[in-house]
């Protein structure tokens, strides 16, 4: 306190200030900002930006908990942030604690967390704040995207995306990829195929041609996923051979299996080569080397492996541990795992019990009945008229 009085002020005058029983002046608040290097204005502040960033800090470091650790991370930040939010009016750091304090309250399952959310918009827009801008965009489309209302899904992007082009000039290349890749995934989602393509193509030439090369590995795998669906050979080796690359240079555990699990899958279910794939999955996915996230995947095609041989009761014990996880919401993702009763269908066909064969293909049926065609679909159709006939 005396280090900061100086000559200019006393302590006891600096301790009514502090306890709000004095008012200084212009020339006192100048003087105070001056000596401890702050601008005036963050002294009239009601939160300081020093402080709103320490709040921040913690806020980060609780929100990017990793999802495999995640408790009660959700329920501490809104208690953290919840005092604050009638004093977030400016700035980068109240936009962000809004932009998460919203997401909180949506993944707790609480209302008004859209108020919030439009709040921290229109701070980032005012600010040119592009890429959080464009961030908010996209989880609002990703919302309805868990609803499985895949066609508002794409329209709410797509107005988020002609919005923010319009009032920017340049877009920088990563909110660009991110966009592109969303765009592909939501016209994927409503069956729209050539559209989706021509955008999913687009961002990977404008990531090669930038040199940016975020997204890369996701735009492969889309494309990779739609040459498996399309049966195209030639493309499904060409991004298949790229994504590898990208996994072996970067080490990226996601983009490594992916690599794995395309070849076994591709096998599987379109080669019908399922001596091979049962060598493939053993040799690479069955290893342990893989965390729980994957084993829903690597059962599926142990059981479509197993039913390929005749060996029945083996595909059903691992179809039976094949668990749709609850943040699966692609209908290909989906039409995927949908496939699993179908096949216990068929083996309960192969063992003789008929009426639980029925009853499988019927509920294959049933989840299915809502999702964009695929081949995946086929199947499940052509199991149920099979078993229904």
């Amino acid at each position: 306190m005396e280090a900061l009085a100086g000559d200019e002020l006393t302590k006891g005058m600096l301790s009514l200030i502090e306890n709000n029983k004095a008012n200084p002046s212009m020339e006192s608040l100048s003087y105070i900002a001056e000596r401890l290097g702050v601008e005036v204005v963050e002294l009239l502040e009601e939160v300081s930006t020093y402080e709103l960033r320490a709040l921040l800090e913690k806020a980060e470091i609780l929100y990017n908990t990793e999802f495999d650790v995640r408790t009660d991370e959700y329920t501490q930040l809104i208690t953290l942030v919840e005092p604050y939010v009638p004093k977030l009016t400016q700035g980068y750091e109240s936009a962000r604690l809004l932009e998460i304090y919203s997401r909180c309250i949506y993944y707790e399952k609480k209302s008004g967390w859209q108020v919030f959310s439009d709040r921290a918009a229109t701070m980032y827009d005012l600010m040119n704040i592009i890429p959080r801008r464009a961030s908010i965009g996209i989880f609002r489309a990703f919302v309805k995207f868990t609803e499985h209302n895949y066609a508002q899904s794409l329209s709410t992007l797509l107005h988020e995306r002609s919005e923010i082009e319009a009032r920017n000039a340049f877009i920088d290349p990563m909110t660009r990829l991110d966009l592109d890749y969303m765009e592909a995934v939501l016209l994927f989602a409503v069956g729209d195929s050539e559209s989706a393509i021509r955008v999913m193509k687009s961002g990977i030439e404008f990531s090669k041609q930038e040199r940016v090369f975020y997204r890369i590995d996701h735009l492969y795998r889309l494309a990779t996923a739609h040459a498996i669906m399309e049966e195209d050979e030639d493309q499904y080796a060409y991004y298949l051979k790229k994504l590898t690359q990208y996994g072996d240079f970067t080490e990226d555990k996601e983009a490594i299996f992916f690599t794995k699990f395309a070849e076994v899958h591709y096998l599987n279910s379109f080669k019908k080569s399922y001596k091979e794939a049962q060598e493939q999955w053993d040799q690479f996915l069955d290893k342990g080397k893989y965390s729980n996230d994957y084993s829903p995947f690597i059962n599926l095609e142990k059981g479509k492996s197993f039913f390929g041989l005749n060996e029945f009761e083996h595909a059903l014990v691992a179809l039976e541990k094949v668990k749709i996880a609850d943040y699966t919401h692609h209908p290909f993702d989906l039409s995927i795992f949908y496939e699993k009763d179908a096949y216990k269908a068929l083996c309960y066909m192969e063992l003789g019990n008929l009426i639980e064969a029925r009853r499988l293909a019927g509920l294959a049926m049933q989840n299915i009945s809502m999702m964009p065609r695929t081949p995946y679909k086929d199947f499940i159709l052509e199991t149920y008229e099979l078993l229904t006939k």
